[in-house]
């Protein structure tokens, strides 16, 4: 099951395992004979990709795949212990400065996405070759860019996702900074979701038409944006609802007349 940070440890630091047992009630009549027991089947995952498969061999610790449209972003996503390892270290184990996009060691993030952490975090270096996450400086380059490549396509090793951008930030990556989003992907609660969320309007490169409410799941990228003062590039996404598609939210982001709407309204 998902887990919760203890609140103090989370402001230092930035599972609890539900059981369920079932009673087979006793047949107070009975003499001779027995009921046989109940057998229940354990819930079984969904079957993973075939591209899961493949990755998983070259490497255990993948837990799923990024594209975005209209940049070189098309790579695999792995989770380890820590946030450190994979900074300079290459999908296949070796030794690599350009490092793997990873995600957040404290994310939750599998085969249901009921459980998930509501923040998926992901790092991916600034690569001056457009590896890795090098190439999201389109976006802050050129704010209209945006408008035509929206969404992003975060794949776990079961099924596909796709996340629609509402919020570009710059902000600090220093460990005092005001915001720490790094530590911030467990947003159970109304309070705490409304804070992220306004956080990032308030900070917002771009003007925002797509509406965020409590319960969507979000996804924030994060790439260095300048290594003089420690600041870090975001893009921060939501995934589609069930009623939503591609097509009905480019009417919404291509509308620059629209009105933007946020999580208070």
């Amino acid at each position: 099951m998902k887990k919760r940070k203890n609140s103090v440890l989370a402001a230092v630091l930035c599972i609890s395992l539900l059981t369920v047992g079932c009673a087979q009630e006793i047949d107070q009549t009975a003499t001779t004979e027995t009921s046989a027991p109940v057998e229940t089947e354990a819930p079984t995952e969904p079957e993973m990709t075939d591209r899961a498969k493949k990755l998983l061999e070259q490497n255990p610790d993948t837990v799923g795949y990024i594209t975005i449209d209209g940049t070189q972003v098309d790579n695999p996503v792995v989770q380890t212990v820590d946030n450190d390892y994979y900074l300079n270290i290459g999908f296949d184990g070796q030794e690599f400065r350009a490092g793997t996009v990873f995600m957040d060691y404290e994310d939750v993030f599998g085969a249901y996405p009921e459980q998930w952490s509501e923040n998926i975090v992901l790092y991916g270096h600034n690569m001056a070759d457009n590896t890795m996450f090098g190439s999201l400086r389109k976006y802050r380059q050129d704010l209209e860019y945006y408008k035509e490549y929206p969404f992003i396509t975060l794949s776990s090793n079961y099924a596909d996702y796709t996340y629609v951008m509402f919020g570009l930030v710059i902000t600090s990556g220093n460990a005092d900074a005001d915001f720490m989003y790094w530590c911030m992907e467990e947003l159970y609660d109304k309070e705490s979701f409304d804070s992220y969320v306004n956080t990032i309007e308030s900070k917002n490169m771009i003007e925002n038409n797509v509406d965020v409410t409590y319960g969507d799941s979000l996804l924030t990228l994060s790439t260095c944006y300048s290594d003089e003062d420690n600041s870090r590039f975001l893009i921060v996404a939501r995934r589609l609802r069930e009623d939503e598609t591609e097509e009905s939210l480019l009417e919404i982001i291509q509308d620059e007349g629209g009105e933007e709407t946020t999580a208070e309204e």
